[in-house]
């Protein structure tokens, strides 16, 4: 019989080896590997999620008109943009949009085969192409962290399905450069999906979406987990290009991809409150800059601030070396580089989402050392 799909281990099921090593300090592990907010999410979107006598029926697949008028209305105020709301549908938070679009758009173009990511990026980029059969292709990184898109062959481009764009990036932090990878994407006849789901915390300029740059042939992906604090509730959105938006909207109907209807409720008070997100910037900006002196004084490894995002990306010349001595010395978990791609290898992600009082543990334990 003909070997079948057999799924590789989730990568942060490979750093379990590390935690009773950091469990043996008082006070415990201090999770710093996976991007899970910590913080509580602001007491009217909690509210929402009990008040909106939604429980009963089925919600729609493509979001109520609330969300959809909630996205667009936020869509302007951050990025000066005008999305009609039949351009704009519900998913169910980013995760599962990423892994099962290139399925749908397979369907839809069935002489295409290959998915282009990002050659140092979030896994579910490289799985999503995986579980749909196709060919994933990682796109090299320009010096500044962007998709150098000059650098995929002809033969890639014809069999191009997609192409994701990540920025700010989860890993790196890095910005890309939207405008001209939706020109590319036009010029190429390859649909560009943007995931910007950690665009709210961009440090080093304004926001920006590739919405802004034009719809056609271009999908923004965006959630409310890391914005509102709501990864446990499970919400997001896409906008963008008519045709695909249409498309994935049908085909999702079938597939029965449905935001529950508190949670779609939640997601508008979310949206339509900028000052919570204000808030969380101030929190993540100080944890990074903490957690960046912190590691730096002690590994002696340099350690910048991101561009974007929620995670500190460093060369620590073995990831999964200073994983380990972090967590023996430190008693945190951090993720190697490798998990992000063959090309951050070398590197470390520490995500900022411990309270101030686990990464003041942190702190005190490697100043012992």
């Amino acid at each position: 019989m003909t070997q079948g799909f057999v799924p590789p281990p989730y990568p942060y099921d490979r750093l379990d080896k590390f935690k009773s090593l950091a469990e043996k300090f008082d006070g415990g592990l201090v999770d710093l590997s996976i991007g899970t907010p910590c913080d509580a999410p602001s007491p009217a979107v909690v509210a929402a999620l009990s008040a909106s006598n939604s429980e009963r029926g089925y919600p729609p697949s493509i979001g109520t008109e609330a969300l959809r008028n909630a996205a667009q209305s936020w869509m302007q105020r951050k990025f000066g943009v005008s999305i009609p709301t039949s351009q704009i549908a519900a998913c169910i938070g980013s995760k599962e949009f990423v892994a099962t679009t290139p399925q749908y758009m397979k369907l839809r173009s069935p002489d295409r085969d290959t998915v282009l990511f990002p050659a140092v990026s979030y896994p579910t980029y490289e799985m999503g192409a995986i579980l749909a059969g196709c060919r994933p292709v990682a796109v090299p990184m320009t010096p500044t962290g962007g998709l150098d898109v000059a650098k995929i062959s002809a033969d890639d481009i014809s069999r191009a399905l997609m192409i994701w764009s990540n920025s700010p990036n989860n890993p790196t932090g890095d910005l890309d450069d939207l405008k001209s990878i939706a020109e590319w994407g036009r010029k190429n006849n390859v649909p560009v999906f943007s995931d910007e789901c950690y665009v709210e915390f961009t440090w080093s300029c304004q926001p920006e979406s590739i919405l802004q740059h034009g719809v056609d042939g271009v999908i923004a992906l965006h959630s409310l987990s890391k914005r509102s604090n709501l990864a446990g509730v499970r919400v997001g959105f896409y906008a963008g290009d008519t045709n695909i938006v249409n498309y994935l909207k049908e085909v999702r109907k079938h597939v029965g991809m449905l935001v529950p209807g508190p949670t779609q409720a939640a997601a508008v008070v979310a949206l339509n409150d900028d000052a919570h997100v204000t808030v969380q910037r101030d929190v993540y900006l100080r944890r990074l800059e903490r957690l960046a002196t912190v590691l730096s004084k002690w590994s002696g490894f340099n350690i910048d601030l991101p561009k974007g995002g929620f995670y500190l990306w460093f060369d620590a010349k073995d990831g999964w070396a200073f994983a380990e001595q972090l967590a023996k010395e430190g008693g945190a978990l951090v993720s190697p580089g490798d998990f992000y791609g063959a090309g951050g290898a070398n590197n470390v992600r520490v995500a900022v989402v411990a309270p101030d009082a686990k990464i003041a543990l942190v702190a005190q334990r490697l100043a012992k050392k």
